[in-house]
């Protein structure tokens, strides 16, 4: 009883190991990753505590000035050969919305030589501030990660070899 049940496992699994054939793109495509983490400024501006309110607080709670802790929405746009490729927004993680916002996303293109520009709006008013361009050319099966780094300058593009 247990021997066709063992071939039966056996010949599934020997099936399954070499079809049905598995293709990671198709072919002639490469790959955007879009992927950043990016704390938008403060939603709502410092203020000043009077010396009144200051009294009325404990004496470990005199803090100066009073800041909300939420930050806003993070924006990104990215063009390629022109036309819109990405157009997303992210809310502020954490329960008071005051971690940065994650983006991801990963969208096949045509491979070939193209023209990317890529914009960034992180403050209240929604202003594209930051923004890049980069002309790439990717090879069928390539990948090309656009990042947002501020301490290094920005945005980053960077293909796979």
């Amino acid at each position: 009883m247990q021997v066709p049940a063992y071939a039966a496992f056996a010949a599934f699994v020997g099936y399954f190991s070499s079809a049905p054939a598995y293709r990671h793109l198709p072919p002639g495509t490469a790959v955007v990753k879009l992927s950043l983490i990016h704390a938008g400024d403060r939603k709502h501006p410092c203020r000043q505590r009077g010396a009144e309110e200051l009294a009325k607080l404990a004496p470990n709670m005199r803090a100066p000035l009073d800041c909300p802790r939420e930050r806003s929405d993070v924006r990104v746009e990215v063009d390629m050969d022109g036309r819109p490729l990405a157009r997303l927004s992210a809310r502020p993680s954490g329960l008071e919305h005051d971690l940065p916002s994650s983006i991801y996303r990963r969208i096949e293109i045509p491979a070939g030589s193209h023209a990317f520009r890529a914009r960034l709006a992180d403050d209240a008013q929604g202003v594209l501030r930051h923004a890049a361009a980069a002309n790439v050319s990717l090879a069928p099966g390539r990948v090309l990660v656009i990042d947002y780094v501020a301490s290094r300058g920005g945005f980053e593009f960077r293909s796979s070899p």
